[in-house]
């Protein structure tokens, strides 16, 4: 039989894995928290009011007009605010140096991908902040895409009726 030691905390190695483990853990319990903020009603409306407060002054040009920056600090302001606010109701030793931290060590191992780091983006870069505000534009004048006219379904197995007849 095999004996598989447990951790000890005595142990320096294995005090950095659990540490390292619950860090995780703490960090994957903030993104979720995230993830179900952002289905929020108050939080799309939060969002959409700068969308569409803004959007026509965002232009698609490399050149950044000054406004761009008061527009993001106000953004950054209250959607970081948002943010905040509703995690230290459900986690209240919450703190954002620590989110900030993980995320940044996330980062520097792996790409982190998925709606909650697009939006968090959008508060921390501002390219981000501009991309969603250009998107948004071609959104509104209709300039996207409609791929969904290039999509077709073919079923891959004929069948029978009489196949999927009740057996009764």
């Amino acid at each position: 039989m095999f004996q598989i030691d447990k951790p000890s905390l005595s142990n320096p190695e294995d005090a950095k894995r659990i540490s390292r483990s619950e860090e995780d853990r703490s960090f994957d319990e903030v993104i979720g928290h995230i993830e179900d903020l952002l289905l929020e009603e108050d939080f799309q409306a939060l969002q959409n009011k700068f969308l569409e407060k803004y959007w026509n002054v965002f232009e698609p040009v490399e050149d950044n007009k000054l406004i761009y920056t008061d527009i993001f600090n106000e953004y950054n302001k209250d959607v970081e605010a948002y943010i905040v606010d509703y995690l230290k109701k459900v986690m209240p030793q919450f703190t954002v140096d620590t989110l900030l931290h993980q995320l940044n060590e996330k980062q520097k191992k792996t790409e982190l991908e998925g709606e909650v780091f697009e939006v968090l983006s959008t508060i921390t870069d501002f390219l981000a902040f501009k991309e969603m505000f250009l998107d948004y534009r071609a959104m509104k004048e209709g300039k996207v895409a409609d791929l969904s006219c290039g999509i077709s379904i073919t079923s891959l197995k004929s069948y029978n009726t009489e196949d999927c007849k009740d057996p009764r």
